[in-house]
């Protein structure tokens, strides 16, 4: 059962309150590339992105984003660290949300300034707190012993909420992240008892591809299934597309979204004389964006050799078996025709769309 939380508004996405769980990444391109920005966000957008964070080291950071902004799909979040002027641009920007790091956005009056902005632009604040960027008094009682990873943590993260509600802002969304798994459970398991903020699940720091992967996906699924976490974000060494796939696999292994296309492919051994990897992954990639596009698609399988690849076939409406460097293709369990394995991807996407 899902933890019941404030709704809060970003852009025209609702987090919280009984909303379906949102995917989140951010961007890794040049913060003063508008260009590039826009490309990331659409990219991410097509394979089912929900929210899209930018990095605002500057004011002119700001203006660029206000420029990404007016082509975005999907709402955007200010990243803001040190400089609370560059919160208060990012709200002239236009941005949809601020993210702050209460370990060093500054002083009291900097905090009620920026809360103060973006109450009157209606802009909602998520608290990001991140062990790596612990308040150096919280770093020092952890440091000595007197307090554990998640107690510091949590400490940060409603020390800074209850300046926020001091100001009477209460459009905020939580996050409280370390790199280790079992700790990171501790503090979210905490931060459900002591608020009703929506909170930001995920793993800071968690590393490359495979690891980053699992260590996210341990620990996102086990707080997910026990009802916490309103809104993900699968944080990686990778590129940002990358993150919002295995979200997006996290949340339909829980039920939590739609589940896909149904594509069916095998690990391959030595009898595969073709490169299924790379087509299974030109044919998923397809059927996600086309699935993100409302298209209704058929059970799809690519399989690598005569072993099972005809039993696969029967069982989905396109399927290719792989052969001597081409593949078999089968429509509705017969087979239609050959194909290369440079065409064979787009074979599939054709007749998988003739099906609908």
């Amino acid at each position: 059962m899902r933890r019941t939380t404030r709704a809060i508004k970003v852009g025209s996405l609702v987090i919280g309150g009984g909303a379906p769980v949102s995917v989140q990444t951010m961007s890794n391109a040049d913060p003063h590339d508008a260009a590039a920005l826009v490309e990331q966000v659409r990219s991410c957008a097509a394979l089912g992105c929900d929210v899209f964070r930018l990095t605002v080291p500057d004011v002119e950071a700001a203006k660029v984003l206000g420029e990404v902004k007016k082509s975005s799909p999907i709402p955007l979040v200010a990243d803001i660290h040190f400089d609370y002027r560059c919160a208060l641009a990012a709200i002239e920007a236009g941005t949809d949300a601020l993210r702050l790091n209460p370990g060093n956005i500054g002083s009291r009056d900097k905090v009620q300034a920026v809360a103060r902005a973006a109450k009157a632009k209606n802009v909602p604040i998520r608290i990001g707190v991140n062990l790596g960027s612990l308040e150096k008094g919280l770093r020092d009682e952890l440091d000595a012993g007197k307090i554990d990873v998640p107690e510091a943590l949590v400490r940060s993260a409603l020390g800074h909420l209850k300046l926020l509600e001091d100001e009477d802002f209460r459009d905020v969304v939580i996050s409280a992240k370390a790199s280790n798994v079992i700790e990171t459970l501790a503090t979210y398991r905490l931060l459900a008892e002591r608020t009703d903020c929506p909170l930001h699940v995920g793993v800071t720091e968690a590393g490359t591809l495979i690891p980053g992967a699992v260590r996210n996906s341990v620990a996102l699924g086990i707080l997910l299934s026990e009802g916490i976490g309103d809104t993900i974000r699968v944080s990686l060494t990778a590129k940002p597309e990358k993150e919002v796939r295995i979200g997006m696999e996290i949340l339909r292994a829980l039920g939590l979204r739609d589940p896909g296309p149904a594509i069916t492919s095998c690990p391959t051994c030595g009898r595969t004389k073709v490169d299924l990897m790379h087509v299974a992954s030109q044919v998923e990639i397809a059927l996600e964006t086309l699935a993100k596009d409302g298209v209704k698609l058929p059970r799809v399988a690519v399989m690598g050799c005569a072993v099972n690849g005809p039993g696969e076939a029967k069982g989905a409406d396109v399927a290719l078996c792989g052969g001597d460097g081409e593949f078999l293709l089968y429509v509705k369990g017969k087979q239609v025709c050959k194909v290369s394995e440079e065409d064979a991807a787009g074979k599939v996407i054709e007749y998988a769309l003739s099906l609908r």
